[in-house]
């Protein structure tokens, strides 16, 4: 199942999204595309360290040498 997205862009973003459409030959719709894909996996990816660093620290690990040690 697809759905239609409407954006409106500022002018100098739609600019750099055309130009960046003809020097790759892809379509704008599939740059734009990977790109909300990349950002989701940021947000996810961000959200998900988040977490980590939380129960990292609970757990005492500060510095790169506290979690080598707890793997080790």
């Amino acid at each position: 199942m697809r759905t239609v997205l409407s954006v409106s862009l500022p002018e100098p973003l739609a600019a750099e999204l055309s130009r960046l459409a003809r020097e790759t030959g892809r379509s704008k719709g599939d740059i734009v595309k990977e790109s909300v894909s990349q950002y989701l996996w940021d947000a996810r990816f961000r959200t998900v360290r988040r977490q980590l660093i939380r129960r990292a620290k609970r757990a005492g690990m500060v510095t790169e040498d506290d979690v080598f040690r707890a793997v080790s």
